[in-house]
């Protein structure tokens, strides 16, 4: 099982939302039969067989085994990863551009490339799944406390330089056999659950 999977088809997408398949998917994070399932979510074992048939043909769960019970073959189903993240390809048609409204102070323009950082980053997963190879990726994530917001626009415009002076340093137009790599610096204020809720 993977720890996250990316949901690239509309229909796919649309089987994962409906909550019942939701909880079910959440459920088998550890295998299960319809039988133990319905007992778990309160509904008839042939409604969850319905539902587990469905999250099966889009490729969300998958068949663990298959026990024999008297006359009846029970089948031993999990869910294909831990977690599922819906890439903007299943809304392909009101996907997020960033292109149409560069703006680096943009929150809008932020979750834009958020989007697109999903989308390419689950398309390069589906691709390496398929050639059975992984994807050389790097990420940092951290926080940082500002006293102020002159201090906020001055580590934003001096973060800007020292990216800018990196990838002037290593990009090499001319390199060749180098691949193209997308760089994506994100600055934006904390959720806090506890200050959210």
């Amino acid at each position: 099982m993977d720890e996250v999977a990316v949901i690239e088809d509309a229909a796919a997408a649309e089987a994962s939302l409906d909550p019942m398949r939701s909880r079910l998917l959440a459920e088998l994070v550890e295998p299960g039969s319809a039988t133990s399932l319905a007992a778990k979510v309160g509904l008839a074992r042939q409604k969850v067989n319905y539902h587990l048939r469905t999250l099966e043909r889009h490729g969300l769960v998958e068949l663990v085994e298959e026990r024999r019970k008297g006359n009846v073959t029970e089948r031993v189903m999990q869910a294909t990863a831990a977690s599922f993240v819906i890439s903007p390809t299943a809304l392909s048609a009101v996907q997020p551009d960033p292109a149409r409204s560069p703006d680096r102070l943009s929150a809008r323009w932020l979750l834009a490339l958020a989007a697109q950082l999903v989308r390419d980053v689950g398309t390069l997963i589906t691709g390496a799944a398929k050639a059975q190879k992984r994807v050389a990726t790097f990420a940092i994530d951290g926080e940082v406390r500002f006293a102020s917001a002159a201090d906020r626009a001055a580590f934003a415009e001096e973060l800007a330089q020292c990216v800018t002076s990196l990838v002037s340093k290593y990009h090499d137009e001319s390199a060749e056999g180098g691949r193209d790599h997308r760089l994506v610096v994100a600055v934006h204020p904390s959720v806090n659950a506890k200050r959210e809720g």
